[in-house]
């Protein structure tokens, strides 16, 4: 998934992409690519638009883009949230609600810090917004490695999604300029660098990570340890346990294979 969008001189900046994910508004699509070019950005990907793949060309949208015709032109449009995040190491999800089960949550300067890490070392991460009406669900949620919520004003915390989209595009270019520079500048939350971060060779992508949930849980199933019919979110707390773990490629496959052998000898007895 690669865009030809001229974007800041760090190579960070490409490494970043900003998910709209089932947008209604075609002038929120047109207002979203304005934020992150403003910001030096230039990738943006929209995940089953319910205004359909013409937005792009849709007038409000292209009004609202206001000199961001490159980005606008260039944006992706997808089938659905997995295809949005193909390829994706680290993924944030943004929404106006905590959950339950979700992903660890981090704050928006916090969470910048930490995608720099990931995409100083080549790979790619994205920031996941919500329609607008409903934000993003649990499932979607649950996709991402990290969840964040915008600390507005309690009594009017109601944020335009290309405002938030905005704030976090700000939040990214500071962490990146501070990258650029080598120094901790514009980064207010100082984020010690993760082992599981040492190359993006060794770290798991999320589509890694996703292919072996589902086959632990077949594994599960078949063990009897998990009711399909009752399964009393134990898929969600294991996808939160791995969200906090930043999983290499090794331990997947470890995993994986542990599953394929109890589904092997369960097939055999």
């Amino acid at each position: 998934m690669s865009q030809s969008v001229a974007v800041s001189s760090s190579p960070v900046f490409d490494q970043v992409r900003f998910v709209l994910n089932e947008t209604s508004h075609p002038g929120n699509v047109g207002s979203a690519a304005r934020a992150i070019k403003t910001m030096g950005f230039g990738r943006l990907v929209l995940a089953a638009p319910r205004a359909g793949a013409d937005v792009l060309h849709d007038p409000d949208a292209v009004a609202l883009a206001s000199g961001a015709d490159d980005v606008l032109a260039n944006a992706l449009v997808v089938p659905d949230l997995d295809a949005a995040l193909h390829g994706v190491s680290w993924a944030v999800a943004l929404s106006a609600r905590s959950r339950e089960y979700g992903p660890p949550n981090a704050e928006p300067r916090e969470s910048a810090a930490l995608a720099v890490q990931h995409a100083g070392q080549g790979e790619s991460v994205a920031f996941v917004f919500g329609s607008e009406r409903t934000g993003l669900s649990n499932p979607d949620v649950a996709r991402c490695n990290a969840l964040v919520h915008i600390p507005a004003n309690p009594l009017y915390s109601s944020l335009n999604l290309s405002q938030a989209v905005q704030l976090i595009a700000w939040e990214m270019r500071m962490a990146c300029l501070a990258h650029a520079r080598g120094d901790g500048q514009g980064v207010a939350v100082p984020v010690a660098p993760s082992p599981a971060v040492a190359t993006s060779d060794t770290l798991a992508t999320r589509d890694d990570v996703e292919g072996m949930l589902t086959h632990l849980e077949r594994a599960l199933v078949d063990l009897d340890f998990l009711d399909p019919d009752n399964p009393k979110k134990l898929m969600a707390r294991l996808r939160r346990l791995f969200a906090k773990s930043h999983l290499e490629r090794e331990e997947v496959n470890i995993l994986r294979g542990i599953a394929k052998h109890i589904l092997e000898r369960k097939g055999r007895r």
